[in-house]
């Protein structure tokens, strides 16, 4: 499996309907982590306040809480081993629960997956996926 490196990206916190609506850069991968919250890898502070604009409460601030690495589908194959729940087949999905034992997420695209974590759980996360 892949390293897991520290992800840098903006975390976004608007009303959902903002959300629901918001148009981010093809570049961006844009996990929504709750209703009204998203963390956008990739996106600039601009586009961010581009995409939310018509919520003058929105929040936006740097995130560097999360490490994670892409996937193939083999090594996806591998990570699903140590997951008890069902990968969703709708793709783009973020799916959420323990992987291994530790909470973790999956970003599923077409062709790939992001594996993250919240960096304290690091540690755990590879050594329990040996």
């Amino acid at each position: 499996m892949p390293a897991l490196e520290t992800l840098h990206g903006l975390r976004v916190v608007a009303s959902p309907a903002v959300l629901d609506t918001a148009l981010w850069p093809d570049n961006a991968t844009v996990l929504r982590l709750a209703p009204d919250d998203v963390f956008a890898i990739g996106a600039t502070a601009e586009q961010a306040a581009h995409a939310t604009a018509a919520d003058p409460d929105a929040i936006i601030a740097d995130e560097s809480g999360f490490v994670g690495c892409w996937l193939d589908a083999g090594q996806l194959e591998t990570v699903a081993t140590h997951i008890e729940w069902h990968l969703p087949t709708q793709r783009p999905a973020l799916a959420q629960g323990y992987v291994a034992g530790v909470p973790a997420k999956l970003w599923l695209d077409t062709d790939r997956a992001l594996l993250l974590c919240a960096s304290p759980y690091a540690a755990d996360l590879i050594e329990r996926l040996k």
